[in-house]
């Protein structure tokens, strides 16, 4: 087997055992390397590369909104709006090549990232 057909099984394999925490996490660590990815290439003039891991980005934030229970918690209305901004901004820089507008919704998304790695560690230390 090759390194990256290894590899490939290691990704598939943590993503089918992980706990529903920690595949949250997991979107989330892929949807900040999206959007540092997409502002290197911005600024490095890279359009096509920076395009692709926006509309990447637009996808992982359009799937979390959309498997978003809102009424499961008081902050479920709040974090919806914050995905519909985020996915908003990513398309304006999408049509602009605005790097200032992926470093603001990836500002938000490592904010929302660690807080979900915080709350996905606590679940699993009391064992739940």
């Amino acid at each position: 087997m090759t390194t990256q057909a290894l590899r490939n099984r290691y990704v598939s394999d943590s993503v089918s055992t992980a706990p529903p925490a920690q595949l949250l996490v997991m979107l989330y660590d892929r949807l900040v390397l999206d959007l540092m990815i997409a502002g290197q290439a911005y600024e490095s003039g890279d359009r096509d590369t920076g395009s692709s891991r926006v509309y990447h980005a637009q996808e992982i934030l359009m799937e979390l909104r959309a498997t978003l229970d809102t009424s499961a918690w008081s902050g479920g209305p709040g974090l919806a709006s914050l995905y519909s901004y985020m996915i908003n901004e990513l398309v304006q820089s999408n049509v602009s090549g605005d790097r200032a507008r992926i470093e603001t919704v990836q500002g938000f998304a490592e904010q929302l990232r660690d807080a979900w790695r915080e709350a996905a560690a606590q679940v699993a230390a009391s064992g739940s």
